[in-house]
């Protein structure tokens, strides 16, 4: 079961739909783009993230994503997807796409086509080529 921590990057996920979508976005208020909201999201739990920059919409490479994935202090998961989440999709041949998974099987991303934040329905629409979470906090991992 997710920790505290994860729920609270649940609800801060949650909190952002509406946002405006801006690419390199990381504020909610100017707009965010899909590294944004998890960003956004996972500083809930535990402070800053070192977010990567300078990535553009298609050609990304796949190998990116993990040193700043580690550095958030995720850690893959291989079970059910849970409130607090974090998915890595693939909507195309050259493009990667972050979700918050939320309450109720719903995912926040980034939508360039709608130019917002938007929770949408799960399952996810896109293959998943990566699955990670928060580890439990000590406390929770006694229970």
């Amino acid at each position: 079961m997710t920790g505290h921590r994860a729920a609270h990057v649940a609800e801060a996920a949650e909190q952002l739909v509406g946002a405006p979508f801006r690419l390199h976005g990381r504020d909610p208020a100017i707009g965010l783009d899909c590294v944004g909201v998890v960003g956004a999201a996972l500083s809930t739990a535990g402070g800053p993230v070192d977010l990567p920059n300078g990535y553009a919409l298609r050609n990304t490479p796949s190998g990116d994503y993990r040193a700043w994935v580690a550095r958030a202090g995720l850690i893959p998961a291989s079970d059910a997807v849970e409130p607090g989440d974090i998915l890595l999709a693939r909507p195309g041949p050259a493009q990667l796409h972050l979700m918050v998974a939320i309450s109720g099987g719903r995912f926040v991303h980034a939508h360039i086509g709608l130019r917002r934040v938007v929770a949408t329905p799960g399952p996810p629409q896109w293959p998943v080529v990566a699955h990670w979470r928060l580890p439990p906090s000590p406390a929770a991992q006694g229970e």
